[in-house]
């Protein structure tokens, strides 16, 4: 079978099981089974490429797990957010791209820091794979980045993933533990906190299976009206950052005007709803006093 059918069967599979991104999904799951970029496997398209028995086998089994809607990131062990590349799989949230906004506030936050301060504080809560730690940690290097994560679980794919990146120089520390009383010794010297906690009410099941089947309960659910971990993160960021200091935190696209009101009680200044690509308000982000 030349490579091209391929791509056109794993597309046409993919999209009969209700998969939204199917031909997106079909090239990238053979691409890094075979180990070669996007742009090479549309290249060995073009020139015919033919699939040995021995792949086929392997690209079907694969296939068969991506149309039970097992999430494509744990098929091949790997998810892309922002510069990184993270190790993921059962028992970690897989980052998406829409969290890609929270790490970009926050690193606009930490680079105007630098004007006054040349080394700041940076903090993430509930950090999962570590995305948003990393992603600040390795994108504002003159940063120190502390991440928090509770989940024994979860641990195991972000220590992998810290450990990579500190190699190449990052400051960035881990510690496991629950984000309500993390960092007591960071208390009123952060620069920066960011989270993407989770938000979803516990009688709210997420539509797609990949969520609901895959990703932890941990990682989702939170409460009657899914803001009780925005509760935690709020009055930890009140503890933790200094005067001024910048905190911005994810949350579902109809909670904005409620995360708002939260953190406006609270007694935050300069809190402001933000959109994310698609035009739905997916962040607020606020001053402490």
């Amino acid at each position: 079978m030349q490579l091209r059918d391929l791509v056109s069967q794993f597309t046409a599979r993919f999209s009969a099981a209700g998969i939204e991104s199917a031909k997106a999904d079909a090239q990238l799951l053979i691409a890094e089974t075979l180990g070669i970029t996007k742009g090479e496997l549309s290249v060995l398209e073009i020139t015919g490429r033919e699939i040995t028995e021995h792949e086929l086998v392997k690209l079907n089994e694969l296939a068969l797990r991506r149309e039970a809607r097992e999430p494509l990131q744990h098929l091949t062990g790997r998810a892309y957010f922002r510069n990184l590349v993270l190790s993921v799989g059962p028992g970690v949230f897989v980052p998406r791209p829409e969290t890609e906004l929270i790490a970009q506030l926050a690193i606009d936050a930490l680079r105007k820091c630098e004007s006054s301060n040349p080394h700041p504080i940076g903090v993430d809560l509930a950090t999962g794979s570590g995305a948003i730690a990393l992603a600040m940690a390795t994108e504002v290097p003159s940063a120190t980045v502390h991440a928090v994560e509770l989940s024994d679980e979860a641990l195991v794919w972000t220590r992998e993933n810290f450990a990579r990146y500190q190699a190449e120089g990052a400051k960035a520390h881990l510690v496991q533990g629950d984000l309500a009383d993390a960092f007591p010794q960071l208390n009123g010297q952060v620069d920066v906190l960011a989270t993407n906690p989770p938000y979803i009410p516990v009688d709210m099941v997420p539509i797609y299976p990949e969520v609901h089947l895959h990703d932890p309960a941990l990682a989702l659910y939170s409460g009657a009206d899914g803001l009780d971990a925005i509760r935690l993160c709020s009055q930890t960021g009140l503890r933790l950052l200094k005067s001024g200091g910048f905190f911005v935190v994810e949350h579902a696209d109809i909670q904005s005007p409620s995360v708002v009101e939260l953190l406006k009680n609270d007694g935050w200044t300069n809190v402001v709803a933000h959109q994310d690509l698609n035009q739905r308000f997916r962040a607020v982000s606020a001053v402490r006093p």
